[in-house]
C-alpha cells in the first residue's frame, strides 16, 4: 500500500499549521488592538478635543474615538499630549494607536504619518487682541513676534514664511497649549498667536477680546492620523467608520453639539458674563451648588439658567411680574414652595426644584443632552407649548425627541396657520430657542473655566490625571 496519500495528507496539514501560525505570528494592527481589548488614542486637552463635564469625559475628538471604540468593541484610553509635537511623537513611539486631535495633514507635512478622511474644515489665523492695531498682512507683524505651540506649523512652512517675510519672527512654545496662548494674548502678556478657527470660535466665548487678524491659508480639513505603514486594517477601520457616522447623520450632530451655540459671537454678551462670572456670581456659588445637590442637576447649569434669567441680580423683575435670581412666576413660586422670590436662597432652590420637576417630566426615553434642552425649553414656553412643538415636530417628518428638530418647528407656534393645529395654541415660538441657544454657550463658558487639572506626565507614560476641579 501506498503511504503517498499519507503524506500528501501531512503536508498539507503541515502547511496549513505553519500558515496558521504566520497569521498568529504576524496580525494586523487592528487585529493586535482588538486582542488587546483597548484602543489607545493621544489628544490634547481643549474645548474642541476633550475636556470633563459634569457627565465626564467629553468634547468633539473624544465622543467620535469613544464611538470608535465602541464599534470595535473595545474599550478607549486617552492619552494626554500638550501640543501637535507631542501628539506625532506618540504616534511614531507606538504609545498610540491613532491621533484624534484635530491636526490637519496640509500643517504638519510629515512623511511617517497618514491620515483618514476628512470630517471638518477649519482655517489657520492670526489671533491679536482687540484694542491693538490690526495687522494687514505678516509683513506688519515686526517688531512683535508670534507665539505659537509646538508643531502648529511645520518647520518647512515656518521657514517659507521667513524666507517671504524676512523680519518675521516666531516662539515656539514647548510646554503651553493654544488654550493658555489664546489666554495670554486675551490678558495682553503676547501680541499674537496662531490657532485654527474652531478653537478660536470656541475660545472668544470664555476670552471675549480675541480677534481674528486674517487667515493664513483657505480652509483646510482636519483628520485623525496614524503611523505609516503598508498595514491598513486599522486605516481601513477609521474610514469605514467615518463614513458612516456622516451618512447617518451622525457627524453633523455632533458638530451642532459642539459648535452649534458659538456660531453667532455677541462681544457684548460674552464680554459681560466673564465679567459677571467675577463679579457677581461668588456671591451666589455656594447656593448654586447646594441647590444643584439636592435637585441633582449641575451647578453650572444652574447658574446660566439664573443668568439668562436675572443675570445675577437678585432683584430682577420683569414687566410681566416674575422676579428673583431665577425669575420665578406667582405660580411656579407657589407651586415650589417659594415664599419670598427675592431672597436667593429661595429662589435659587425653588428654581433648581422646577428644573428637576420639568426634566423629570421629560420622557425618559429621550438621551441626554435633548432631554435637558426641552427641558429648558419648557422652563422658558411651558411644557404644553413644547408638547405642541413635539406634535408638530413629527407632522414635519422631524424627530420631535431632538432639541436640533424641534427648535425649527417651535417659531411656526407664532404663526396661526401652525398654532391653530395645537392645543395650547399661539406662542412667542423663538424665545425658547434663544433661551435654551443662550444657556448652552453660559453654561459650555462655565464648564471651561471650571476644568479638572489634566496635564501629561512623563513622556512616554502619559495618562489622563484628573485632579478635584477649582471652586472657581
Amino acid at each position: 500500500m501506498s503511504n503517498k496519500p499519507f503524506l500528501t495528507l501531512l503536508l498539507l496539514g503541515l502547511v496549513g499549521a505553519c500558515l496558521l501560525a504566520a497569521c498568529t505570528a504576524n496580525p494586523t494592527q487592528l487585529e493586535k488592538i482588538k486582542r488587546r481589548g483597548e484602543l489607545r488614542v493621544v489628544t490634547r486637552v481643549g474645548p474642541t478635543t476633550y475636556y470633563i463635564d459634569s457627565d465626564g469625559e467629553t468634547g468633539m475628538e473624544y465622543e467620535m474615538a469613544r464611538l470608535f471604540a465602541q464599534e470595535l468593541g473595545v474599550k478607549l484610553k486617552i492619552i494626554i499630549a500638550r501640543n501637535t509635537s507631542e501628539i506625532i511623537d506618540e504616534l511614531k513611539l507606538g504609545k498610540a494607536d491613532l491621533a484624534a486631535a484635530a491636526l490637519s495633514k496640509y500643517f504638519i507635512r510629515d512623511d511617517t504619518l497618514m491620515f483618514g478622511p476628512s470630517y471638518q474644515w477649519v482655517t489657520p489665523q492670526l489671533v491679536y487682541r482687540n484694542g491693538r492695531k490690526r495687522p494687514a498682512s505678516l509683513a506688519d507683524i515686526y517688531p512683535d513676534q508670534i507665539h505659537i505651540t509646538d508643531g502648529t506649523l511645520s518647520k518647512a512652512r515656518l521657514k517659507e514664511l521667513q524666507q517671504e517675510y524676512p523680519d518675521l519672527s516666531w516662539y515656539v512654545h514647548k510646554k503651553q497649549g493654544n488654550a493658555e496662548l489664546l489666554k495670554m494674548v486675551e490678558d495682553d502678556s503676547i501680541a499674537y498667536t496662531v490657532v485654527y478657527s474652531n478653537e478660536l470660535q470656541q475660545a472668544r466665548l470664555i476670552n471675549p477680546e480675541l480677534r481674528a487678524a486674517f487667515n493664513l491659508s483657505q480652509p483646510r480639513p482636519l483628520a485623525w492620523a496614524l503611523r505609516k505603514s503598508d498595514d491598513h486594517s486599522l486605516l481601513d477601520a477609521v474610514r469605514h467608520f467615518q463614513e458612516e457616522l456622516a451618512d447617518d447623520g451622525d457627524l453633523a450632530e455632533l458638530l451642532e453639539y459642539f459648535y452649534g451655540d458659538a456660531d453667532h459671537f455677541d462681544y457684548v454678551d460674552a464680554r459681560k458674563f466673564v465679567d459677571r462670572i467675577n463679579q457677581r456670581l461668588p456671591e451666589y456659588l455656594d447656593l448654586f451648588k447646594a441647590a444643584a445637590n439636592t435637585y441633582d442637576v449641575d451647578w453650572r447649569l444652574l447658574a446660566a439658567v439664573s443668568y439668562q434669567e436675572s443675570h445675577w441680580n437678585r432683584r430682577a423683575r420683569s414687566p410681566t411680574g416674575v422676579r428673583g435670581l431665577m425669575m420665578l412666576t406667582l405660580i411656579t413660586a407657589h407651586r415650589v414652595d417659594v415664599k419670598n422670590r427675592l431672597t436667593p436662597r429661595e429662589s435659587v432652590e425653588g428654581g433648581a426644584k422646577y428644573l428637576r420637576e420639568l426634566i423629570n417630566r421629560i420622557p425618559e426615553r429621550i438621551p441626554e443632552p435633548d432631554r435637558t434642552w426641552l427641558a429648558l425649553a419648557a422652563y422658558n414656553v411651558g411644557l404644553g407649548h413644547l408638547e405642541d412643538a413635539r406634535i408638530l415636530t413629527q407632522q414635519r417628518g422631524g424627530d420631535p425627541d431632538k432639541w436640533e428638530d424641534v427648535k425649527k418647528t417651535l417659531p411656526l407656534l407664532s404663526r396661526k396657520a401652525w398654532y391653530k393645529q395645537t392645543k395650547h395654541g399661539y406662542a412667542r415660538g423663538i424665545e425658547p430657542v434663544r433661551y435654551v441657544e443662550n444657556i448652552r454657550k453660559y453654561y459650555k463658558v462655565l464648564i471651561q473655566l471650571n476644568q479638572p487639572d489634566i496635564k501629561p506626565q512623563a513622556r512616554g507614560v502619559q495618562q489622563v490625571q484628573i485632579s478635584t476641579p477649582p471652586a472657581l
